[in-house]
């Protein structure tokens, strides 16, 4: 099966790939509202956040670091040698009205965030907006700062099976927005090393 990817040129680098249809149906199945809250350690105005098993949820997508390691010996001019560990890993449920602020991870080289489900009615809502930025339920990445032919900023409104690898310290937030449904996406925090 060929996986395909992209990165964009510009500060760090930002991974994206679309991951199989069947590994996407295994992660939903990781994704439970029964799980301990990891509400109080994010910066997420979530009501639903949740962790997730890091060792499942490392089986299923740890064939797609192949393409990442690739993308990183590409943009970097060297080998990603070292072993890429999974540190923490969770589910966002979010709804109208919730959003996640501008922030970075500590504590971790590298973050992650698949996206599961989205709702119909937010693709809707999507197609409607006419403004700058991305929208309604759309990620952002920003670096450094807004400059004359400098792009500092990449803007996603997600599909399913969406992933995006990043250096955790590159600046990240997540739109709200206002129709019914929830949207869910994963997230994880990894570190390399032995």
């Amino acid at each position: 099966m060929e996986r395909k990817y992209n990165f964009f040129y510009w500060g760090p680098l930002l991974f994206y790939t679309k991951i199989h249809s069947t590994d996407l149906k295994k992660c939903a199945k990781l994704c439970s509202k029964k799980a301990s809250s990891v509400s109080e350690t994010l910066a997420g105005v979530i009501k639903h956040e949740h962790y997730i098993s890091p060792q499942s949820y490392v089986k299923i997508i740890d064939p797609y670091f192949s393409l990442f390691r690739h993308a990183y010996e590409r943009w970097y001019g060297k080998t990603l040698i070292q072993k890429i560990n999974i540190e923490s890993a969770w589910v966002n449920f979010m709804v109208a009205g919730e959003f996640n602020p501008p922030h970075m991870h500590t504590n971790c080289d590298f973050s992650s965030v698949l996206f599961v489900k989205i709702p119909e009615a937010l693709k809707e809502e999507h197609k409607k907006f006419k403004g700058n930025g991305g929208g309604p339920g759309s990620v952002a990445f920003t670096y450094g700062e807004d400059r004359a032919y400098t792009p500092n900023s990449q803007y996603f409104f997600p599909q399913e099976g969406d992933l995006f690898i990043f250096p955790a310290t590159l600046t990240h937030f997540v739109a709200p927005f206002l129709s019914k449904g929830e949207r869910i996406s994963m997230s994880a925090n990894f570190t390399v090393g032995d």
